[in-house]
């Protein structure tokens, strides 16, 4: 063994980067410069962070340490070259391709091709598909598999066609991405980094370096990372120290993890597990050519390991599937999961607190530490923000993706509201946008956003910022954001002209959003973390705009920088807690805490849904020897051992995950299976967790019913609040004596109420300019539709084209009867049981004995006779109350007709006249002559109890005539209604 390769690994029981420096001290440190003249290769930058802050701890006073080189590290050329110094007679390696201007080139090959195909994609897809070209490309190139295999591959017809013309697509791009690179006089850097760890291996063959060489850490079986890593191993002074590799398992379930040969008679070769913990490591080790027996355990620790028999019990629960009958005939020490708890929560919400009181207790004792790991950032962000109500700050060291930080949703943001045509919604987002007219400025801004933002209520104007102005000059309370406007106008009008529909290159486009959002923000959007990412994510765009789609959609470009600012991880500066952390999974390897917790160990989140790869099918992929896409479950489940080899242990998981159950991950229900009974659970962190949102005894709100005094009352009603005052007198009370009114949604779909307007508007104008001339109807409606959204026009023109039809041919036919109009939409009011009553009439004709008619013009169904016979929907008899008392200019006499016309469909037509009186009496409707008296005694009757009475408000009097919801929150209706 002395002779051989020097190989080791650390359990997982123990804290890996303290064990290793404590080791690395013991063997070098007796010579002042040992240690400095040492090498350490790690996997990257992140473990080279922990090993540093391991060598602090592990050291009595000043050291000189070992230099520190990620293999990992994307800046790899900058790395050998300035640790390594290659060697100089070799021709150096030309540069790197950048990873965006590889995504550009990539994605105008893809759409050239897909075009030629007849499958034409936009520039934003094109991008997204290049993204997974990309990794695909990357995982050939470090497999060190030929492009060329693709078409060796015997394609059955039983292959799908989706694949076949992905796989043709994928071999033609790769036949023009090479004279591509040539052009560009750059390699692909996932083949420059193995040029440069074959060109390291290969100095080193030739002569070893002075000082000591220590791999430590590394994972990866990539050919050129095994070749690095056996050179290393064979260095007279050189060592390899591999992670948690299971040196004890049991032979035959080793080999049954793969990778198998081909059977020689079928050529099938027997199926890989790739989702245990050890495959990726058997890997490596078959490629670095060493055996497992080869490997000694690294002797020394720390201060930071669980227990070895901890260790071996979540090597038992990790087994493959065909080994884990074993379970049954282990004894109660090999099931033990000493120092390991598990927190079951209700909702993701719950979890998060309960993570985050852990870590409250870890921070509030002296000298402790403690560390979430978990692959799910929703949660690292939720713990984070609870952290942050006790004045715990904690560092996520994974980062946020940079399309969910302001200044990539202000980008987003602006590049939507410009595609959109600045529709109402995508601008009030863009406007309201916290970063908008940042200091002191943004006071007076926010005022006329938010007066924009009223204006703006309702169907949506005409598109374009010349449809905003003219809605703004039309609107009656949008005359005083005009100035504003005006101002606001100025800064979006470059982008508007840039963002027509017509296609431009990308560079304009990215042009044009940088200097829209330049001068909304001013350099606000480029500060801290979060700008300086946007900021050169903006500028490579543009450097390489033209080496991608040549001509862009505009609408593809909002989405296109979402897909690429995924992809961009904004990490926070230094400075958070000092003993607390919060890790992504690769963040976690080799790092340590007395305390680590586990989170999110769900089904889907740990391990995650392998995401499948659109260009390769993976019968290819095992065809070419890619990985399996279930390789990443392996990695999970590693590093879940490598976690649970803390002194302490916390496993959380959610019960449902945000609207349905979630499934407890596989690596949960190993390690309950396993420890059975002896599965502890946090259950008093669960009761904290729960307790903290607790609010005790419930004491539900009784129904409200305020009792305002008479002077608060109002003496004043109009016809359309009687049935609001009786039916619900608590909306009546928020509306009229609070001054509440619910506001208009934004961008509103056209409602009942605006279709009922448009509609009262339209015959306004026809009987009070036209003289309700049957000739021009059709055209004041047709005029109504030129200016409304075409999708108003597209839904509703055709319904109300043949109402109008109706109405023409009813007020022919009344006519001919002797009906007369009298007058339209006037209001006038009357004295009555010491109110004022007020109210406004659609139309009152004269009929042809004399007597009055009062019509009322419905869009959606009129009223039914029994809610006239229960003294609701009164307004017509009302209204003629008041025409009766001569309350209304210029029109007396007596009320006899009241008629609702309606514009809805009955039977097979639009439009039909219903009245809620009849001479009869038949279907115990009201006698006409009898309609005014009882309106008035049923007013009477209400103005007696609620207006000139002391009765209370109270809410949903008369539920089934109450049926509007703008006060239910108010009233806090559920939490009474229907109650015993």
């Amino acid at each position: 063994m002395a002779d051989g390769p020097k190989l080791y690994t650390i359990p997982a029981h123990r804290a890996f980067a303290d064990a290793l420096a404590a080791g690395l001290i013991r063997r070098f440190a007796g010579d002042d410069l040992g240690l400095a003249k040492g090498l350490v290769l790690l996997p990257n930058n992140r473990a080279k962070r922990a090993l540093t802050d391991a060598f602090v701890r592990a050291s009595d006073g000043g050291l000189l340490l070992p230099r520190l080189v990620a293999i990992g590290d994307p800046a790899i050329d900058e790395a050998v070259g300035a640790a390594l110094d290659p060697a100089d007679d070799l021709a150096p390696l030309p540069p790197a391709v950048a990873p965006l201007q590889r995504r550009m080139v990539l994605a105008r090959l893809v759409s050239e091709e897909r075009r030629r195909a007849g499958q034409p994609v936009d520039a934003a897809e094109a991008v997204r598909l290049t993204g997974d070209l990309a990794r695909t490309l990357d995982q050939l190139l470090v497999e060190e598999i030929a492009p060329r295999r693709l078409r060796e591959i015997d394609l059955s017809e039983a292959m799908s066609a989706h694949w076949q013309r992905a796989l043709a697509l994928f071999d033609i791009v790769l036949d023009r991405w090479p004279e591509e690179l040539r052009r560009l006089g750059r390699i692909d850097a996932a083949e420059r980094r193995g040029l440069l760890l074959r060109r390291l291996a290969d100095r080193w063959d030739a002569a070893p370096p002075p000082g000591f060489v220590c791999a430590a850490g590394i994972t990866d079986s990539a050919p050129a990372v095994a070749r690095l890593l056996r050179c290393v191993a064979d260095s007279p002074r050189g060592m390899v120290v591999l992670a948690d590799l299971a040196t004890g398992m049991d032979e035959e379930e080793w080999q049954a993890l793969g990778p198998h040969p081909a059977d020689p008679v079928t050529g099938f070769a027997r199926r890989s597990i790739e989702t245990h913990p050890q495959f990726h490591l058997k890997l490596l080790l078959e490629r670095m050519s060493v055996n497992r027996g080869e490997f000694r355990t690294w002797r020394d620790g720390s201060d930071h390991d669980a227990t070895v028999a901890r260790g071996k019990a979540v090597a038992n629960a990790l087994a493959s599937a065909d080994y884990t009958a074993k379970w049954t005939t282990l004894g109660a020490e090999q099931r033990r999961l000493g120092g390991i708890t598990a927190a079951e929560l209700a909702t993701p919400g719950e979890e998060a607190q309960a993570i985050a009181l852990a870590l409250r207790e870890v921070a509030e004792t002296p000298g402790r530490t403690g560390a979430l790991v978990t692959p799910d950032r929703g949660l690292a962000r939720r713990v984070a923000a609870h952290c942050a109500r006790w004045g715990i700050d904690i560092d996520d060291s994974a980062g946020r993706p940079l399309s969910i930080l302001p200044s990539g949703t202000l980008l987003t943001a602006l590049a939507e509201a410009a595609t959109q045509r600045f529709a109402p919604l995508a601008l009030l987002t863009l406007l309201k946008h916290p970063l908008v007219r940042f200091g002191p400025e943004r006071t007076v801004w926010l005022d006329g956003v938010r007066a924009l933002d009223r204006v703006l209520r309702g169907p949506r104007p005409a598109a374009g910022l010349s449809g905003i102005g003219a809605h703004l000059r039309e609107a009656r309370r949008g005359r005083d954001a005009i100035a504003w406007w005006l101002e606001a106008r100025a800064l979006l009008e470059p982008i508007e002209r840039v963002f027509d529909a017509r296609e431009r290159p990308l560079v304009v486009l990215l042009e044009a959003v940088r200097e829209a959002a330049q001068a909304l923000c001013g350099d606000a959007l480029w500060s801290g973390p979060a700008g300086r990412a946007a900021a050169e994510l903006l500028r490579e765009a543009e450097e390489h705009a033209a080496l991608g789609p040549p001509l862009v959609d505009p609408a593809s470009l909002a989405p296109l920088l979402k897909t690429l600012m995924d992809e961009v991880a904004v990490r926070p500066p230094q400075g958070g807690h000092p003993r607390l952390a919060i890790y992504g999974l690769i963040e976690a390897r080799l790092q340590t805490a007395d305390v680590m917790i586990l989170g999110g160990l769900n089904e889907g989140t740990w391990p995650g849904v392998p995401a499948p790869d659109p260009w390769l099918a993976p019968r290819i992929r095992v065809e070419l020897g890619l990985p399996g896409l279930d390789r990443g479950v392996g990695m999970a489940a590693h590093d879940l051992a490598q976690a649970l080899g803390a002194p302490t242990a916390l496993l959380t998981r959610a019960r449902r995950g945000g609207t349905q159950p979630a499934i407890a991950s596989r690596f949960w229900l190993r390690l309950q299976a396993l420890a059975g009974e002896r599965f502890d659970r946090a259950t008093e962190l669960e009761g904290w967790a729960r307790g903290l949102d607790d609010p005790g005894v419930h004491q539900p709100e009784p129904q409200p019913a305020p009792v305002p005094p008479p002077e608060r009352r109002p003496t004043k009603i109009a016809v359309t609040d009687v049935d609001r005052l009786k039916a619900d007198p608590y909306a009546f009370y928020a509306k009229r004596i609070l001054g509440l009114a619910q506001l208009d949604p934004v961008d509103a779909d056209p409602s009942a109420a605006w279709r009922g307007t448009a509609v009262h508007e339209i015959l306004e104008r026809w009987a009070r300019e036209d003289a309700c001339a049957l000739d021009t109807l059709h055209d004041r409606a047709r005029a109504m539709f030129d200016q409304a959204h075409p999708m108003q026009r597209a839904l509703w023109k055709p319904r109300l084209m043949e109402a109008i039809d109706w109405i023409v041919a009813q007020m022919g036919r009344n006519q001919d009867e002797g009906r007369t109009v009298l007058a339209v939409e006037q209001s006038g009011e009357a004295a009555l049981a010491g109110v004022t009553l007020t109210g406004k009439f659609d139309r009152i004709d004269r009929l042809a004995d004399g007597t009055l008619a009062v019509i009322d013009y419905k869009t959606g169904k009129p009223p039914s006779p029994a809610a006239v016979r229960e003294g609701f929907s009164l307004q017509l008899g009302l209204l003629g109350l008041i025409a009766e008392r001569g309350g209304f200019d210029g029109i007396a006499g007596k009320a006899r007709g009241f008629e609702y016309w309606s514009l809805s469909k009955k039977g097979d037509a639009f439009g039909y006249v219903t009245s809620p009186v009849d001479a009869a009496g038949k279907g115990d409707k009201v006698v006409p002559e009898d309609f005014t008296t009882l309106a008035a005694r049923h007013f009477t009757d209400a103005a007696a109890d609620w207006l000139t009475g002391t009765r209370a408000f109270e809410a949903k009097l008369h539920p089934d005539y109450a049926p509007y919801a703008e006060y239910d929150q108010l009233m806090r209706r559920d939490e009474w209604y229907g109650r015993e």
